[in-house]
């Protein structure tokens, strides 16, 4: 997941959206961190679960990395709104974790990243230990929404 997110790093650039979805232990925040080493960005990437969001600046001229956790926040972007997301979007690079149905509307143009783990034979219970990290097999599929995407080749970074 951490590679991918370097890849992904590549082709994103300042104002784009990332909607990041899966289950619990799916590897969001792993993925994540590939995206801030492959962005270059300032501080270690973590989950903001409780501090909501957190502004990684960058360390070279690309943008800086706003990484957002919205697994705690019921509503849609009116929750979303103290944020200021639609601030900092055209400058940086924003990334949500359970974003689906609560941001959207920020712009017309995002990506949307589905990430879907196998449970081992065990039947496992979801959280993955915690970090994404495993040898769960995984399964992501990438949908650019707007006109942003439409020339991107989104299929050759999975």
């Amino acid at each position: 997941m951490r590679e991918l997110g370097v890849r992904l790093a590549g082709v994103l650039r300042a104002g784009d959206l990332v909607l990041l979805t899966g289950e619990l232990g799916a590897g969001k925040t792993t993925l994540t961190r590939g995206l801030g080493e492959g962005l270059g960005v300032r501080g270690a990437v973590t989950s903001p679960t409780f501090v909501i969001a957190r502004v990684h600046p960058s360390l070279t001229d690309g943008p800086p990395l706003v990484h957002v956790d919205a697994y705690r926040l019921g509503g849609g972007l009116e929750e979303m709104e103290d944020l200021d997301l639609d601030v900092s979007l055209p400058e940086s690079v924003v990334v949500v974790e359970w974003g689906e149905g609560k941001v959207e509307e920020l712009t017309e143009d995002r990506l949307h990243v589905v990430i879907s783990r196998a449970l081992g034979e065990d039947g496992g219970d979801g959280d993955g230990g915690g970090g994404g990290d495993g040898d769960d097999e995984r399964t992501v599929r990438l949908a650019g929404v707007g006109e942003r995407w439409a020339a991107e080749d989104l299929a050759a970074l999975v």
